[in-house]
């Protein structure tokens, strides 16, 4: 009999799962672990019963079933918002079964995020300055102290409504960016006081942050940036399961894969800029630390936890910054850079964690 683990997902538009690809991969490999893996959404829930219709992918048939089930023991939580209604819905599911175990918890917005973060002393110095958005005042003054700075979004992911300024001459400053719905906005220039106009709808005082721009252009003008899978092993262990370079495409502020951007090893990158393999060593055990202390710094502020992707910035001088984590990562760069084996594991480490969990509480030992 194989241990049940359910997959916690939400339905975009015409019932569609989002991560539909890497949920078959979780299948197949789970079976590989003993396990079946049972993907379902908070509207998949029949609560006068207590049971779930959960979909179960079937390998000899090649497709999707459905399976009227009790709730899984364990769940891996992989619901993405996108809107207000969807967080919602999650938020209700997980105060109404609170006593499921879950492979790991929300986190929060990036300005707390940032809070959170600088409390740690070895965490700081790699964080950019950052404020939140109060009026065109403050956000004059916050160019003043940094030639280059980004607006983003308290919340959200993808690169979605993020905003390069650049400080020119005579008052004037150069932006570009991308728009809610990611498209790529054309770079022109602007006055202080035109910032807000143009993006009245945006929200500015409500959802947003600035935060200091780390150098992240390359040669021919593209940005660039890192991104680290850090997750739990088999043995309940934090582990970084790879790193790999993003780089954006022409005109763009963001490096992220589903806004057109394409992947690179991370050494390669890294010698790219540098052409030196001991600055490159030095390079990564810093961003290695940094990785594997962040993790360790939110599980004890937040509780169990299972992976995140951290995003990381190498400044011109070799400094490792850190500009985002996201709780509930892809793994897709590594796949696409060809490390197939460090993809293989990624997909793998959050099942090998539900088996080792499932362990302690046979045993039970709680960690």
């Amino acid at each position: 009999m194989r241990y049940p683990v359910g997959v916690l997902a939400m339905y975009l538009a015409g019932q569609r799962l989002e991560e539909i690809s890497f949920f078959r991969k979780l299948s197949i490999s789970g079976r590989k672990l003993g396990l079946e893996i049972l993907v379902f959404t908070p509207d998949d829930v029949d609560k006068t019963r207590s049971r779930i219709h959960a979909l179960k992918y079937n390998p000899a048939m090649g497709k999707w079933v459905r399976k009227w089930t009790r709730f899984p023991p364990i769940i891996y939580d992989r619901c993405r918002y996108h809107g207000l209604e969807n967080f919602r819905k999650l938020t209700r599911f997980r105060k109404q079964y609170s006593s499921l175990r879950y492979l790991s918890r929300p986190l929060t917005n990036k300005w707390s995020m940032h809070q959170l973060l600088s409390e740690n002393s070895s965490i700081k110095p790699h964080l950019p300055a950052t404020v939140k958005y109060k009026d065109a005042k403050e956000l004059g003054q916050f160019l003043k102290k940094h030639p280059v700075i980004f607006m983003k979004p308290k919340s959200g992911t993808g690169g979605r409504g993020i905003i390069r300024l650049q400080r020119l001459r005579g008052g004037v400053y150069l932006m570009q960016g991308r728009d809610p719905n990611r498209r790529i906005l054309p770079m022109h220039k602007v006055t202080l006081a035109q910032i807000p106009v143009k993006l009245r709808d945006w929200k500015l005082e409500e959802k947003y942050i600035l935060q200091q721009g780390i150098p992240l252009r390359l040669k021919d003008g593209r940005v660039h940036d890192f991104r680290m899978l850090v997750q739990k092993d088999g043995n309940g262990e934090w582990q970084i399961t790879g790193c790999a370079g993003r780089i954006g495409p022409a005109q763009s502020v963001t490096s992220n894969l589903h806004g057109g951007g394409t992947a690179i090893s991370m050494d390669a990158l890294l010698k790219k800029r540098f052409n030196s393999d001991d600055v490159v060593k030095n390079i990564k055990k810093s961003a290695y630390e940094l990785g594997l202390n962040v993790m360790k710094h939110l599980e004890d502020k937040f509780g169990r936890l299972c992976e995140a992707g951290i995003d990381l910035a190498v400044d011109p001088k070799g400094h490792v910054w850190l500009l985002e984590v996201n709780p509930k990562p892809s793994r897709e760069v590594f796949y696409r850079i060809g490390e197939l084996e460090t993809y293989r594991i990624a997909v793998r480490r959050p099942l090998e964690f539900a088996l080792w969990l499932n362990k302690q509480k046979i045993s039970g030992v709680t960690r």
